[in-house]
């Protein structure tokens, strides 16, 4: 894992701890100090209670909720190493972990050698500045390499509070259906054929798609689609590249595609993302 740290910081929220719609490229630890709150996705209701940390995977939709005095650390970051499956495409994690005494500390240590991580403002409408969430990116990737170890351990540390219940995805039970999301997850900026999977497992194209689809829930092409666009999310957000150079860096020639199945996945063209997600970072 190449975890780069992007927010870290501890709120009071109270009240103020309601959004809804919430989507980033990033993923989400809470360990919550005092109060009580909810987040929500996937249809199911998570209760936030103190003493326990909690998991929100990156692409992820979901709403958070308090009704009442609510305080937590909070955590932002994301998986970066091109070339190879990320710990999230590999495994399922629960939404809940136990933690230990030490992790409040392991917290308050994260913060003291990572200051000035906060949120300048907790509510998803208003932290918008793009040019500070990019700034705290880079400076993730320029910090003394004493400290880059020390975060990573912290992050590392963290993350195996939910790996020690976490599960493989359920289409690894099938050798070919995991080679080929192997493929795919490290191929992703490469133009990729259904054919060319399919011969790479030995079986006919139709064969192929009728179990990828049974594994899966989905055709390979709706797939590859998907990895493409998540990897475009993380794209417009983390660096300067256009969007034109952005599909060209997935192997998306035509733009006006690559616009179309950005819009059908996320719901929102590729310019009105980039101008919105850094404010979903709450």
């Amino acid at each position: 894992m190449e975890l780069i740290l992007v927010n870290a910081g501890y709120a009071k929220p109270d009240e103020a701890w309601n959004w809804t719609g919430v989507q980033s490229p990033f993923a989400r630890i809470y360990y919550v100090v005092e109060g009580y709150a909810e987040t929500s996705f996937s249809g199911v209701l998570h209760p936030l209670r103190p003493g326990r940390l909690y998991l929100t995977p990156p692409f992820t939709l979901h709403d958070d909720r308090s009704d009442g005095e609510f305080a937590l650390y909070y955590i932002h970051f994301y998986d970066e190493e091109p070339g190879r499956e990320s710990v999230f495409d590999k495994y399922d994690f629960p939404v809940e972990a136990l933690s230990i005494p030490s992790d409040a500390d392991q917290l308050r240590r994260l913060l003291e050698i990572n200051p000035g991580r906060q949120l300048q403002d907790i509510d998803p409408g208003n932290y918008d500045n793009l040019s500070s969430f990019r700034g705290n990116v880079a400076h993730s990737k320029k910090m003394p390499p004493g400290v880059i170890m020390e975060t990573q351990g912290i992050l590392r540390v963290l993350m195996s509070r939910f790996m020690a219940a976490a599960g493989s995805k359920p289409a690894r039970g099938d050798e070919r259906v995991k080679q080929s999301l192997r493929y795919i997850h490290e191929h992703v900026d490469s133009e990729i054929s259904v054919a060319s999977l399919a011969r790479s497992s030995y079986i006919t194209t139709d064969h192929f798609i009728r179990l990828f689809r049974r594994h899966t829930g989905m055709t390979p092409l709706e797939y590859i689609h998907m990895k493409k666009i998540e990897r475009a999310q993380l794209l417009l957000v983390t660096t300067d590249l256009s969007i034109r150079e952005v599909a060209l860096e997935l192997s998306l020639d035509n733009i006006s595609y690559f616009n179309r199945l950005f819009k059908r996945q996320t719901g929102r063209t590729p310019g009105r993302y980039r101008r919105e997600a850094v404010g979903e970072a709450g």
